[in-house]
């Protein structure tokens, strides 16, 4: 139990997708707390998986800049895409930024040509500004190609039985007969990578990149067991030419296999996003400095308990003593699953109406944070002497 008389709350959310991002959720927070209890103390720490919003959420907490880099999207149109420039040559690029569905329209989906061309070009560009140590998100990608446009990108060179070039897309993978990795980047030499992901899948198979993730891509049954396959085969090369087997690695099939992309031709390690962010953040340290921890995201639900941020923030919370609530947009289903986690949960909505505005939501964020703090008081988690 403790007194509220100068209590301090850490607000630690995930972007609330369509609606908030994770920066704007935690002053939403921070917002509506400190004018119900303005003597208290916030510490705010934008979290991310992986997905959009993790170069926001490592700039936020390790300081930075953001640049912008002239790039390809999946489809091969010049685009401007950011990525962050981290204290100490690190640097932060999320494969969503120049690869990614937010760039397309529906009737654009594609994962048959669609290429990771893009995020290999954000990568050269972070290379030849001399950085050593490279945090890739995988989330959001519009892509199936198993990072074989981000390794064209490099200097890799994919080429059929006839010595020459595979197109761009997944489906040409189907094609791949040798990598040429003689005019790789220099660059890649020094790297550090980190993959960060919110997912396990392999790489191919029936929780596999193409079958897990391709539909909402655009995939159909066709185009989803052509994938698969193509992945396959290319993994195959892949354990040839460069001696690393990718075809079971867990993570492999994040953001359409570039996780297997980004181990093979990166030689990267993969990791759970919300910690590579939370560690990143020091957030145990910040757990342990605080006498509340609020988290959230846009959709509670039966896969929270699974490695979300949601979870990995209450996981710490719990293990430091510390209460936490959830507050989500909305309950989806399964959530039921997920609500041990928290001390309280507090949901913006059923999810039957549409996404509220920016400002709508950062009231309701702000008022739902306020009424997840009064149900611990109200169940004496919290002394409330006044403020």
């Amino acid at each position: 139990m403790t007194s509220t008389a100068s209590v301090r709350v850490l607000l630690a959310p995930q972007e609330l997708k369509g609606t908030l991002t994770a920066v704007e959720a935690a002053e939403a927070m921070a917002l509506g707390l400190r004018a119900a209890h303005p003597s208290w103390h916030f510490d705010l720490l934008p979290m991310a998986d992986g997905g959009p919003g993790t170069t926001d959420a490592l700039l936020a907490a390790l300081g930075g800049e953001a640049r912008l880099t002239r790039a390809h999207d999946s489809l091969m149109r010049p685009i401007d895409a950011a990525w962050g420039v981290l204290p100490r040559s690190r640097g932060v690029i999320e494969c969503a930024a120049a690869s990614g569905l937010l760039r397309l329209r529906t009737d654009e989906l594609d994962p048959r040509h669609a290429t990771s061309y893009g995020t290999g070009e954000l990568i050269a560009a972070a290379l030849d500004q001399g950085i050593e140590e490279l945090i890739i998100g995988l989330g959001g990608s519009a892509t199936n190609d198993g990072g074989a446009g981000m390794a064209q990108a490099l200097g890799f060179r994919l080429l059929d039985a006839a010595g020459r070039d595979i197109e761009p897309g997944g489906a040409a993978l189907a094609r791949l007969g040798r990598i040429d990795a003689t005019g790789a980047h220099p660059g890649l030499a020094r790297l550090r990578c980190t993959g960060a992901t919110d997912v396990t899948n392999p790489l191919c198979g029936p929780t596999g990149a193409s079958a897990v993730y391709g539909p909402q891509k655009g995939a159909d049954a066709a185009a989803i067991a052509e994938l698969d396959a193509a992945l396959a085969h290319s993994a195959v090369i892949v354990r040839r030419d460069l001696g690393v087997d990718v075809l079971e690695e867990p993570g492999a099939g994040a953001a359409g296999g570039l996780g297997a992309g980004i181990i093979a031709f990166l030689g990267a390690t993969l990791q759970s996003g919300a910690q590579v962010v939370g560690e990143a953040a020091g957030i145990e340290a910040r757990i342990a400095a605080a006498d509340v921890v609020i988290t959230g995201e846009g959709r509670l639900d039966g896969q929270t308990a699974y490695g979300k941020t949601p979870q990995y923030v209450a996981k710490l919370a719990r293990a430091a003593g510390k209460p936490v609530i959830c507050v989500a947009g909305t309950l989806g289903g399964g959530y039921e699953t997920s609500m041990s986690l928290f001390a309280a949960v507090e949901a913006l909505s059923d999810g039957s109406g549409p996404l509220p505005t920016p400002e709508e939501a950062s009231r309701q964020v702000g008022a739902a944070s306020v009424r997840g703090v009064q149900s611990l008081i109200d169940r004496v988690l919290l002394v409330a002497p006044g403020d």
